[in-house]
């Protein structure tokens, strides 16, 4: 049995340095004929109506698997949901875990860029622009933008069902669901809203829905917001004192949250991140290391191409923009909200991958840490009393997991708040080793 597991671990790796010998140049897009080469457009992309009587839809962009390992029948469904709130899964698409990204070039251009760490190496992969109103998805009214998560549940469930009904082999594959800081909400609601909807529905109809993965996800704010204080200050990045006074701005907000007032305590946990910022001086609290902020306006100027619009079957009359403050401002009073219940319902019913990149300040691993173990879930004690293991990929330390039953939490070495754009190929392996149930230990 080792020696299998020994051999399946040396192919995995002769695959991967062939693919990265085997990879192409850059595409050039700016000032060249061809501005979004062939190879990278997407299997499929448009839109997924949302609301029967209204144009509201859901734009999406689909990639086949690239190397599919099993029957393409029984290859998973990826759908990555991008946070905000109000920001599109076009960064996800092209900064982060798709199949081409955008990057910086000599000059003016702007150039995608094979990525080998893509999550579609061996599943399908979904990109839903979530809610309505955010990037290429069209609100029809702005009555129709989603306050709260039952609300953006509802119109995704319709785009997901949606997208299976585009074709007949979709029904029976494995649908995961992902997405990462926001999406701590979205992905929880949808899985939510799905084993709800499965309970009523005939088996026919039911979406076969296997797990949710989330990434520095904000899921439990009250108990989250607590940590920021004692988290910047043992980071070595505060003295006591600035610690007391962030820790006065931080209890503003759980005091507001206490009398219901949601959108004061918005503004007050608002409040409280600029001042962690103003304090540590950081170009950007998602990852401490940084010298400069992540480069995502990349994207923005690659989506606003009517070239690159037509390529994926968007509407071209819209002005892209990476995050929406319409659907952030419609969605003010729901930030400081749980979903913890949900996240409960899902242990139940399926399984749960949490995992935070290392240098993140505002969403990290002592925040989930903190509100994991409030959770009234039947395996919380054995989860906590698990051991916690390192994780190699290729021989190298890429982080640590600590899994019991349907749980598993891990913190990714390296990486900020975007952890596939940090750390690629060891995100992929993280994302594929849950998936498919290796436990995250076959090649460790």
């Amino acid at each position: 049995m080792k020696s299998t597991a020994t051999l399946i671990c040396f192919l995995q790796l002769l695959i991967l340095l062939l693919r990265q010998s085997l990879a192409s140049s850059l595409f050039t897009i700016a000032n060249s004929s061809s501005t979004f080469p062939d190879e990278a457009l997407p299997t499929k992309s448009g839109y997924l109506p949302v609301n029967p009587s209204t144009d509201s839809a859901i734009f999406y962009t689909f990639y086949e698997a690239q190397d599919p390992v099993l029957p393409l029948s029984q290859t998973p469904l990826l759908i990555w949901l991008q946070g905000g709130p109000g920001c599109s899964s076009m960064i996800g698409n092209f900064f982060e875990l798709g199949p081409y990204r955008v990057v910086d070039t000599q000059g003016e251009n702007i150039a995608l860029e094979r990525n080998l760490g893509s999550w579609n190496r061996i599943f399908g992969l979904i990109f839903l622009d979530n809610p309505i109103g955010v990037g290429f998805s069209i609100a029809a009214t702005p009555e129709e933008i989603p306050r709260d998560q039952h609300s953006v549940a509802k119109h995704l469930f319709a785009a997901i069902t949606g997208f299976i009904g585009l074709d007949l082999d979709f029904k029976n594959r494995p649908l995961y669901i992902t997405g990462e800081s926001y999406a701590g909400k979205y992905v929880p609601a949808i899985g939510y809203y799905i084993l709800k909807q499965n309970m009523r529905l005939p088996e026919a109809e039911q979406v076969n829905l296997k797990g949710v993965a989330i990434g520095n996800g904000l899921i439990d704010p009250l108990t989250q917001v607590k940590i920021h204080a004692v988290n910047a200050y043992f980071s070595g990045l505060i003295n006591e004192r600035q610690k007391g006074e962030l820790e006065e701005a931080l209890w503003k907000a759980v005091e507001f949250v206490k009398m219901g007032n949601w959108s004061e305590a918005t503004n007050a946990r608002s409040e409280a991140l600029d001042l962690l910022q103003n304090m540590t001086g950081l170009a950007t609290l998602y990852d401490f290391t940084r010298k400069v902020p992540y480069k995502t306006s990349l994207v923005t100027k690659f989506l606003q191409s009517v070239e690159v619009k037509k390529k994926i079957d968007a509407k071209e009359s819209i002005v892209f923009d990476e995050c929406s403050d319409v659907v952030g401002e419609a969605l003010a009073e729901d930030v400081m909200k749980s979903v913890k219940y949900m996240v409960e319902l899902l242990l139940k019913m399926s399984k749960v991958l949490l995992y935070e990149g290392h240098f993140d300040l505002r969403l990290g691993v002592v925040s989930t840490e903190a509100w994991i173990k409030t959770m009234k879930w039947e395996g919380i004690g054995r989860f906590l009393m698990a051991e916690r293991k390192f994780w190699k990929v290729n021989g190298e330390l890429a982080g640590y997991v600590q899994k019991w039953g349907s749980l598993s939490h891990a913190l990714v070495l390296g990486a900020g708040h975007l952890v596939p754009a940090d750390q690629a190929l060891n995100s992929q392996a993280m994302i594929e080793d849950w998936v498919l149930d290796r436990g995250g230990r076959l090649c460790f």
